[in-house]
């Protein structure tokens, strides 16, 4: 196991993820949108760490998206708790993970081998989403901010289905292609 700079950079964006909802949870909003801004940048940090620096792992590979997944939810659940986002939005945001969990099992449980990389679609849904949830804590007194905030909840609900979409397809493919190799070596 490789414990390098990107991967703790991700070990600390799923210690800070308590703490997030615990300043949510007490109407802190500054510090929670001041831990949830520190989060974002480690994401940020450790992807750019990892390539610039070519310091990939396997263990990155499963640590990173687990991080997005606990911060990502842990905020979408707590904001929908507090009435800030949409309930809806946060069906559809966990919907669409556990569905992409459920693909992982039914590899695993099936020993198909694939490789853990995230598509543009899912890169572009993670910035909506963290857009969505940014947008949410800063919750200012604007006149037009509630348009734009749910203008922002409808394009992330918009981009979490096509990324949700997506994944179906590759899993699908990828079952096609093992379940085809599997009648050729028989």
């Amino acid at each position: 196991m490789t414990i390098n700079i990107p991967n703790i950079l991700t070990i600390i964006r799923i210690l800070l993820t308590p703490l997030f909802v615990i300043f949510l949870l007490k109407n802190l909003f500054s510090f929670a949108l001041l831990v949830f801004t520190i989060a974002a940048i480690s994401d940020a940090l450790d992807g750019l760490f990892a390539r610039y620096f070519n310091q990939h792992t396997a263990l990155g590979a499963y640590l990173d998206p687990i991080a997005d997944k606990l911060l990502l939810t842990s905020a979408f659940v707590s904001l929908a708790i507090l009435k800030i986002v949409p309930g809806w939005l946060t069906v559809i945001v966990i919907s669409r993970d556990i569905l992409i969990l459920l693909g992982v099992v039914i590899f695993a449980m099936t020993n198909i081998d694939f490789e853990v990389k995230p598509s543009i679609a899912s890169k572009c849904t993670t910035v909506a989403q963290l857009s969505t949830v940014f947008l949410a804590l800063l919750n200012p007194k604007l006149p037009d901010f509630y348009m734009i905030q749910w203008s922002l909840c409808w394009l992330t609900a918009g981009l979490t289905i096509i990324s949700g979409l997506h994944y179906i397809y590759i899993g699908m493919n990828i079952l096609q292609d093992a379940s085809g190799n599997s009648q050729v070596q028989k």
